[in-house]
């Protein structure tokens, strides 16, 4: 026999990825129970209480419904009335599902998550996910999820080679577990993203950073041709010279020591020490100028945004020189 499903959900937090998924499996759930079950989703802002009233009233044939209501933290007075006056004696066979940031202007929807919650709401956690560690054990638990296992070394190549995006995380981790019998360590990963990885922006700043002048220069028309958007290469180069410039001004250390402090995992750390050698803090101070200016560049400042990346990145070499 299938579990009821949770009558009135909150999902509370605003990491996409998170918020679509713990959707899904309440639609899911609740169609484990009746197969008929409609879902419905509005956002808060285009609903008045009658309108919510006939999207939460029992259908005369008793088909399930799944409700969801988008942007709660922009609720307005009427209608938050409305949802926790429903909450106090929810409908059979209906779903209700609360999307909230956790955030809002007015204080009748900075309360709602609150007033939910003690209507007896069962609340479901998707705050955005931005401490290193916490994106580590996402994608274990991701690779986990998939039926499979990762190694450190693994799990440092696979962020490293795919970014922090969560979606692009999971869906790679799963295709790694599909492919490699569940094991997923820093040689299945590089040779998944063989090819991928050189035409990054963030390949073209790490030789940069390290003063490879030809080599840079490469990966960056590499990356050019392939149609690597020019933001995201500007983006990681900025990335690349904020990494170094701050573990260089952390002076030299444990990196797992240091880790804790600087808000990055500890591979991070010992891989910027090693780019960090050679530089100035003149020359740092030179390429974060760099950097910043290119970041308006790409956007529209500069009228030729391929010339604007190449002349920054050998500014960045030309930096990393600087006695």
């Amino acid at each position: 026999m299938s579990a009821a499903p949770e009558p009135l959900l909150l999902v509370l937090g605003d990491e996409e990825l998170l918020v679509e998924r713990a959707v899904r499996t309440a639609l899911e759930t609740a169609r484990k129970a009746d197969p008929s079950a409609d879902l419905t989703r509005v956002r808060v802002t285009d609903l008045t209480p009658p309108e919510l009233a006939e999207l939460l009233s029992p259908s005369l044939f008793a088909e399930g419904r799944v409700v969801v209501l988008e942007g709660a933290q922009e609720v307005g007075k009427e209608v938050a009335d409305a949802v926790l006056s429903y909450a106090k004696e929810p409908a059979d066979g209906i779903v209700l599902i609360v999307l909230h940031t956790g955030g809002g202007r007015a204080k009748v929807a900075k309360d709602l998550p609150g007033a939910l919650k003690k209507a007896g709401a069962a609340v479901v956690e998707c705050s955005k996910i931005t401490k290193p560690a916490d994106r580590d054990a996402f994608v274990k638990d991701e690779v986990r999820r998939a039926g499979g296992k990762i190694d450190p070394a693994g799990l440092a190549a696979l962020i490293e080679t795919v970014g922090n995006d969560l979606r692009e995380l999971a869906a790679a981790a799963s295709q790694l577990v599909t492919d490699n019998d569940g094991k997923v360590d820093e040689a299945a990963v590089r040779r998944y993203h063989q090819g991928k990885a050189e035409v990054t922006g963030f390949a073209v700043a790490d030789l940069a950073v390290v003063g490879d002048r030809a080599g840079a220069m490469e990966a960056l028309r590499w990356a050019m041709q392939l149609g690597v958007p020019h933001v995201l290469v500007a983006d990681a180069l900025a990335e690349g010279v904020r990494t170094v410039a701050k573990v260089a001004s952390a002076g030299r250390g444990d990196p797992f020591r240091m880790a804790g402090d600087l808000g990055m995992p500890p591979w991070k750390v010992k891989r910027a020490q090693g780019q960090a050698r050679g530089w100035s803090p003149t020359g740092l101070a030179e390429a974060m100028q760099v950097v910043a200016a290119l970041n308006a560049d790409v956007k529209g400042v500069a009228a030729d945004a391929d010339y604007a990346l190449e002349r920054a990145v050998l500014k960045v070499v030309a930096a990393h020189q600087m006695g």
